[in-house]
């Protein structure tokens, strides 16, 4: 029985310090990913708008279309566009 104590133990102990490190590689990559939005902010580029369009660029490309007609719908619903 001590034998499959240790080894469950040990088993537990790897996922945990996969978990640990997998969070501090997450941490530093955020950082990464902060420190280019602060580059491109600097070179005149607004953030805002690049962070929607990643956004849009993860979905494919049916999907990305209803969006952008559902939201043409609406701004047109409240006189936001056209006339």
């Amino acid at each position: 029985m001590p034998d499959y104590k240790n080894n469950v133990d040990a088993r537990l102990k790897k996922f945990i310090d996969n978990i640990e490190r997998l969070e501090e590689d997450k941490a530093d990559l955020a950082k990464q990913v902060s420190d280019v939005y602060k580059e491109a902010k600097t070179a005149g580029f607004d953030t805002k708008t690049m962070k929607k369009v990643i956004a849009l660029r993860k979905l494919d490309q049916d999907e990305r279309h209803e969006q952008e007609q559902m939201l043409s719908t609406y701004k047109e619903a409240l006189g936001m566009i056209g006339a």
